[in-house]
This record gives C-alpha cells, structure tokens and sequence, in this order.
C-alpha cells in the first residue's frame, strides 16, 4: 500500500533543532530540484511581489518572509510540521511502533518544495502551493513530474496507490498504466444532499489514513480498501462506496 498525502496549509514552525539537510531527506535523486525551487522560492520570497506569485495575503507576510532563510531555520519531522486538519487526524507522530514503519515505507507526501516528503524527513515550515508558476523554474506541477514519475513508478510495485490529495497535487504525477490506483473523495450528507466540504475532506482523509496504518492488515485492492473503509461506517462514516471499473476507481466517503 502506498498512500498519497497532500501537504497542509497549516504548518507548525520548528523553535529549536539542527536546520534542514537536504542531503538526508529520502528520495535523494530528487536533491537538485529541491534545491533549485528552494533557491528560487527564496529568492522570490524576498521580492516586494512574493506575495502576488504565491497567493497569499497579508496575514502570512511572516511565513513568506521566513521563506528566505530556510537553509537555516530549525528543521523538524515532516509528521509534526505539517499539522493542519489532515494531519491532525492522521496523528502520524503518536503511531504505534509497528504503524509508524508501515508509514516509513508507505505514506508520501507530494509536496510543492521538496518533491516527496516521508513521515520522518525533517524539514522546516515554508509556504509554497504546487499552484505557482516559480519564476525561474515555472510551473511547480509540471516541473516536479519528471523526476516523481522516477521515483514513485517503482514505488507503487504492484502495490495499491490510496490517493488522497487534492488536484493541484495530484497534477505532479499519476500512477502507471495498469496500477490499482483509488482515489479518495469525501462527501458530507445534509437534508438528502450531498456536497463537497474542505474541513470535513481533510479530516476523513486523516481519519481513513491513521485506521489503514494501525489495522494491521493493508489493503492490496480496491476492494480490499473498500471492505478496510467499511470498518469506520457507523462511527466516523454514514457510507463507503467503490465507483468503477476504470483506470482510476474512487472510494467515496459518506460523512454527516
């Protein structure tokens, strides 16, 4: 199992500890391009129109700013600096210890800066959306596909792909022809209607993320996900459905 996170808005700033060292971060072929967008963001990040490019508001200023000096601000586990609504749920810092290796070999997050982050890399808190066009490299999910493609193609193996970002993420890379790959979608039901809510998506995703890893057995199919889904229905999820066949099947969660 290979499960596809993406990275969160929130983050929490690391105040103490070595800076980062891209040379320890896993998938070390990615190592140049981490640090021609670092180098890049940096310097775009000192420039009056950062906040433009990176589509942010006034309210951010001091993580643009802090965008400058990341070669030597405080660097911690990937599993604690991201630590929005997914991550929150996900708790992938308060693992057991047999969870925590399966999240070692199988959860990635496909992240603007660094390419792909595992559980335990250590880096520090930066603003950057694989959205943005980054001058002097462009755009982020294009420039990133070459070298994802290089390392998550072996990856995936004949192991399931449980794809949980968001499409600006997912435009970096998509799983070979012939993978079984599922994407997660998360629908909240009100009043007979079903809709699309940010806050729950992530959450659910965080929730479904934690269970495959603690559960003990992964899922090697679609419908092995499913049935692994269909464990949290009546306590966080109203419903769990399975759409295709195709090259990319869905997992559909229900929430109220």
């Amino acid at each position: 199992m290979l499960v596809l996170l993406p990275p969160s808005e929130g983050k929490t700033a690391p105040t103490a500890g070595a800076p980062l060292d891209l040379s320890a971060l896993s998938h070390p072929t990615l190592t140049d391009q981490r640090r021609t967008v670092l180098e890049a963001l940096a310097k775009l990040s000192a420039h009056p129109d950062a906040a433009r490019v990176l589509g942010t508001g006034p309210s951010l200023a001091e993580e643009v700013e802090r965008n400058t000096r990341l070669a030597v601000e405080p660097a911690a586990s990937a599993s604690s600096v991201y630590s929005g609504v997914l991550y929150a749920a996900a708790g992938l810092g308060t693992l057991p210890d047999d969870a925590r290796a399966r999240a070692a070999r199988g959860v990635r997050v496909v992240s603007a800066l660094w390419g792909l982050v595992a559980p335990d890399d250590r880096i520090p808190a930066y603003r950057l959306s694989m959205a943005v066009d980054l001058p002097g490299v462009g755009p982020l999910a294009r420039g990133w596909r070459p070298g994802l493609a290089a390392e998550l193609d072996p990856l995936v193996g004949g192991r399931l792909v449980v794809d949980c970002r968001s499409a600006t993420y997912a435009a970096a890379w998509r799983p070979p022809s012939g993978s079984a790959w599922v994407t997660v979608r998360v629908l909240r039901e009100s009043g007979g209607r079903r809709t699309v809510v940010s806050h729950n998506a992530k959450h659910t995703r965080g929730v479904l993320t934690r269970h495959l890893l603690v559960r003990g057995a992964e899922p090697a199919t679609p419908e092995e996900l499913l049935d692994a889904a269909g464990e949290l229905v009546g306590g966080p999820l109203r419903d769990a459905e399975l759409g295709g066949p195709g090259r990319t099947r869905v997992l559909t969660l229900t929430v109220t």
